[in-house]
This record gives C-alpha cells, structure tokens and sequence, in this order.
C-alpha cells in the first residue's frame, strides 16, 4: 500500500534538525483515496516496516525514506532527487 503525503504539521521551537519539527502529515492512499493523518513516529515506523510513503511535486516522485538524528531522533525525510528544493518541508499546513 502507498501513500502520497499532502501535508504537515510542525511545531515551533529549536530543534536539532528541521525534519524533527514534523510533528504529523497528512496522506491518501493511493488505492481507494482513504485519507489520514500519522504522527512523525508512526510514518517512521511504516516506512521502516515496508510501507512506501512519497511526495508528488508536479511529475516528480519523490519516496519517504526512515532516518535517525545522531541523538536518537526518528523521522522521515524524503530521498534526493532531481530538485534541489525539499519536498516535504515545503508542502502547506494540514
């Protein structure tokens, strides 16, 4: 099952890297359009378990991938490709 990723929540504050500020993001399915909304820890979990979660930018695909912070933070991010501007920090707001 694949999910594209059509938002995020983040909170305010320092943290040791952007992507740990996500504190949800919101998703459909690709199969059946069911929508939902995951914390940070659980898109990492799915992720890491198999799941496939991406970001559409026009005709750019770009996949979630799982990643720990050298402080033992869970988080996704998404995988570099072809742009140079970051796919899931830059989606809107849920």
């Amino acid at each position: 099952m694949a999910v594209r990723v059509t938002c995020i929540n983040k909170d305010g504050g320092y943290h040791e890297n952007p992507y740990t500020a996500i504190t949800y993001l919101g998703w459909v399915k690709d199969s059946g359009g069911e929508t939902g909304k995951s914390t940070r820890l659980e898109m990492y979990d799915f992720v890491k378990g198999g799941g496939e979660a991406y970001v559409q930018v026009g005709a750019a695909r770009a996949v979630l991938i799982a990643a720990i912070t050298p402080g033992g933070t869970k988080y996704v991010k998404t995988q570099a490709d072809s742009t140079t501007k970051d796919n899931l920090l830059k989606l809107p707001e849920c």
